[in-house]
């Protein structure tokens, strides 16, 4: 599938800023199965510096300043990307228990080691396998805790899967929570989500990652976007679309397995991926400091639309 995105991002300030410095993590990323065509931001007004790198992760990020005077920030991503089909066919390797998953990874100590499983860690990790353990500790954002551990414990029956306990975790969030995008902010605590079963898609990749490393899997948040489709008989909304937010979990010999529990899907062609990191504070789209400002409102738009024609390469 062939994807166009349009990301626009408004700040708009009661006081003048006179300088602002910002990072954009708004370019989809090139993968296996993902090929960004072409990407450029348009950013208003105009920054005197602007650099684009890669981060830890492997996220492309834009830094830019803008030194002159203004009551307004419009910061806007167009894209085309394209998709294929995922994710792969399962093959017997596919079928490791979460236990096995979890000797392999050098499974984490108590009070979140699931009882009865010996520990034996691994004598040679492959790098891949080491790579993953920065993704089965605690982040800014997401920690380990009895209560995700009893929550997910239903999920996670001995000897079973490992894909399929998240798989049945992913379900069971779907089926618990509430979507409501009015209960949660960004700084809303995990144990309130979790408490009250309600949130977004940002908060039940959370709350799947805090239950996932309290078992001692390593899970990352992905960011991106989603297609979204309307009824039947009903027209296309333009700018109806919004970020998105899923979850991925490292098999070991297969990768990473991406999961979205929001939909209760796994990603196959509706999916764009901009960049991964240990929760949301890692690929925050938009993030930055003002100097001067007072108050300010947000206001963001994205748009996902497909392309029926091959995109122009740029």
């Amino acid at each position: 599938m062939k994807y166009r995105v349009l990301h626009t991002t408004v700040y708009s300030y009661s006081q003048t800023v006179v300088l602002s410095q910002n990072e954009a993590r708004l370019q989809p990323r090139n993968l296996g199965r993902q090929t960004c065509r072409s990407s450029r931001l348009e950013i208003s007004p105009t920054p005197v510096d602007l650099e684009e790198h890669t981060d830890f992760f492997g996220n492309r990020v834009v830094y830019f300043a803008v030194q002159e005077p203004h009551n307004r920030l419009s910061v806007t991503s167009l894209s085309e990307v394209s998709v294929v089909a995922g994710p792969e066919e399962e093959t017997s390797d596919d079928r490791c228990s979460w236990e096995q998953v979890g000797r392999w990874l050098g499974e984490a100590s108590p009070p979140f080691q699931p009882l009865g499983l010996k520990i034996e860690p691994t004598p040679a990790p492959a790098l891949d396998v080491m790579e993953a353990g920065l993704y089965r500790l605690d982040s800014p954002m997401i920690a380990a805790s009895d209560d995700l551990y009893h929550y997910a414990k239903p999920s996670f029956l001995s000897d079973r899967p490992l894909i399929d306990a998240v798989r049945d975790l992913m379900q069971r969030i779907h089926r618990d929570f509430t979507y409501d995008p009015v209960f949660t902010t960004i700084a809303t605590p995990l144990s309130e989500v979790l408490h009250h079963r309600r949130g977004v898609c940002q908060d039940f990749a959370h709350l799947a990652i805090g239950c996932l490393r309290s078992f001692g899997m390593a899970a990352r948040y992905v960011s991106g976007y989603i297609e979204t489709r309307p009824e039947d008989g009903s027209p296309r909304l333009t700018g109806a679309d919004a970020s998105h937010a899923w979850f991925a979990v490292y098999l070991p010999g297969r990768g990473w397995l991406e999961f979205d529990p929001t939909n209760n899907q796994q990603p196959v062609d509706q999916h764009i991926t901009l960049g991964w990191g240990r929760d949301f504070s890692d690929v925050t789209p938009l993030k930055g400091i003002a100097f001067g400002g007072g108050q300010h409102t947000l206001s963001v738009s994205v748009d996902v639309a497909r392309l029926e024609s091959e995109p122009a390469e740029g």
